[in-house]
């Protein structure tokens, strides 16, 4: 009896111990199984890239913030910093735990940041709606992101600046603040600013901004490397089949068009109704016939530029005189017999860039052509002596505000994959900051386009010491002005392409001069024999198709 029951205990103390063990295994392939779960989440940082470590925790790739990663619940401890173990690219890795999350809403770790550049805040994204401006060196606090780039950095921080909250774009934005009050000095480019004259009141050009501008080349949206363009005015573009027909036969691959000139609205845009009944009102065409007239051009395979007046706006004035240029008594100055908006004011900006966000959503132009980028010229002694006033609502210098609106402009227009271009007068390639604003290199390392207005007969008689009339000598005169011009571009990293309009009317000062083909071509061998060869474009104000087809034959020739 004894015997039997001591071995029923053996047999139970044996069972026991196997019933403990398959408990153990179960529980530990229970945790490994759950050690071993995955978890989607996401990399973060308050930088563009973190560095991942392989599995004896040595440096081994970095990897942009905001990448999806598996991660594992497993952790180690080592030299008092805590690593998770991830999965990214089908390898194994370990990161630290700092730098992962769930929540997409915590990818980003900045707290606050300093602006690099002055810029632009916007009331929301996608949207021209300005609140304010946030100049160089200031701090912001960083409240949200719309997206993460490819290369790891923000597209639009949602930041508060004062008692401002809105958006700002990312590449204006950096960590430090000793960062962002230095000044851009690569190639000595400070030095070479510092000999630039500023004696014309419109700011100094080492107050201006020289950082690299990233330009874009956008897929379905193809800038010919050459652009032959001819200009069609407002009234003009009602003729869009002869235009069509004269630049399939003259090798001309581009139009420049316009969307709005100074009190001729080529169209009744729903971006004027809101924003200028009077620009509305005046309209030269039907919106939808104008939508049906580029619809032929772009069909046509011609590329298509909108030209818009930006600066010089009559009708915007009669609309909100408190935008205006203003007199001593406080009403719109009119210059020349026209008013000029203020470029300092922001509302005229959101105006002009809605408008040119409507023309590249809706009618389908591949680049928007910004004309008057400037203040009004020959206006320095009234603001000496207090005759006008300029309302500047920032302290801004006029070259300063210039180029941000350009950058605005680009921003803004950029999201829709269509290019910008800035019309400047001839004289802002020379070695100082001209008196209405404009600074050649300032806007060329924005822009996509620079386009310099060289129209021989608004220069004097004997300009760059030429001893002939310069506008009886074309190629002289444009030789000259191209050398000022390939200076400025090489001081910059990231020119613009250079397409410079061309005189093709005939000059009415003494001497007077016809412009035919061999004027206009002698024009544009200039250019190009200084390697200014992005192409050219017609001014002709009135749009002579007459005068376009006596002059066909310099369009037609092969430049280089």
């Amino acid at each position: 009896m004894h015997r039997i029951l001591k071995k029923n205990v053996v047999k139970l103390s044996i069972l026991f111990i196997i019933i403990i063990l398959i408990l153990f295994v179960f529980f530990m392939f229970s945790k490994n199984k759950k050690d071993n779960k995955t978890y989607i989440s996401y990399i973060s940082s308050d930088k563009k890239e973190v560095t991942l470590y392989d599995l004896d925790y040595k440096k081994s790739i970095n990897i942009v913030r905001g990448s999806k990663v598996y991660t594992y619940k497993l952790k180690d401890k080592v030299n008092d910093k805590i690593y998770v173990k991830i999965k990214y690219n089908d390898k194994f890795y370990y990161i630290n735990e700092d730098n992962i999350t769930t929540n997409k809403d915590k990818i980003i770790k900045e707290k606050q940041m300093y602006v690099r550049t002055s810029t632009t805040i916007y009331k929301k994204l996608e949207s021209p709606e300005i609140l304010s401006l946030v100049k160089k060196g200031e701090k912001i606090q960083i409240l949200g992101y719309d997206k993460i780039n490819s290369d790891g950095s923000v597209n639009q921080y949602k930041i508060k600046y004062d008692d401002i909250q809105g958006y700002v774009y990312g590449k204006y934005l950096v960590n430090k603040e000793e960062e962002a009050k230095k000044i851009y000095n690569e190639n000595n480019i400070q030095e070479y600013m510092s000999k630039m004259g500023d004696n014309l009141k419109a700011g100094s050009a080492v107050n201006l901004d020289y950082y690299p501008y990233e330009k874009p080349k956008f897929e379905n949206n193809v800038m010919p490397d050459e652009v032959r363009a001819i200009y069609i005015n407002s009234g003009a573009v009602k003729n869009i089949d002869e235009y069509i027909d004269f630049a399939l036969n003259n090798n001309i691959n581009a139009f420049v068009i316009d969307i709005k000139d100074n009190t001729s609205p080529a169209y009744n845009s729903p971006v004027m109704e809101k924003y200028s009944k009077t620009n509305y009102e005046h309209a030269l065409n039907d919106y939808e016939d104008y939508k049906k007239y580029i619809k032929k051009a772009k069909d046509a395979n011609i590329y298509l530029i909108g030209r818009i007046t930006t600066f010089k706006d009559s009708y915007f004035v009669e609309d909100h005189k408190e935008v205006a240029i203003q007199n001593s008594s406080g009403e719109a100055f009119s210059h020349n017999g026209s008013y000029w908006p203020s470029a300092y004011n922001r509302y005229v900006w959101e105006f002009n860039v809605s408008l040119a966000m409507e023309a590249v959503k809706d009618i389908g132009f591949n680049e928007i052509q910004f004309d008057y980028v400037r203040f009004p010229d020959r206006t320095t002694n009234l603001e000496e002596n207090g005759t006008i006033n300029l309302n500047n609502t920032y302290n801004e210098d006029k070259a300063q505000a210039i180029q941000t609106f350009v950058m605005y402009a680009c921003d803004k227009i950029h999201e829709l994959g269509a290019y910008v271009s800035i019309d400047v007068f001839g004289e802002s390639a020379s070695n100082y900051v001209t008196a209405y604003g404009q600074f050649w290199p300032a806007i060329s390392n924005i822009a996509d386009v620079i386009s310099g207005m060289p129209y021989p007969d608004h220069f004097n008689a004997h300009e760059y010491g030429i001893n002939e009339v310069v506008w009886t000598v074309p190629y002289k005169l444009l030789n000259e002005w191209s050398k000022y011009v390939v200076s400025k571009q090489q001081i910059i990293k990231t020119p613009a392409i250079v397409r410079t309009w061309i005189q093709t009317y005939d000059t009415k000062k003494i001497p007077s001069v016809v412009y035919d083909s061999d004027k206009i071509s002698q024009q544009i061998q200039a250019l190009y024999d200084n390697g200014l060869n992005g192409g050219f474009m017609t001014w002709n104000s009135s749009s002579n198709l007459v005068k376009y087809k006596e002059v066909g034959y310099s369009f037609k020739k092969v430049y280089g």
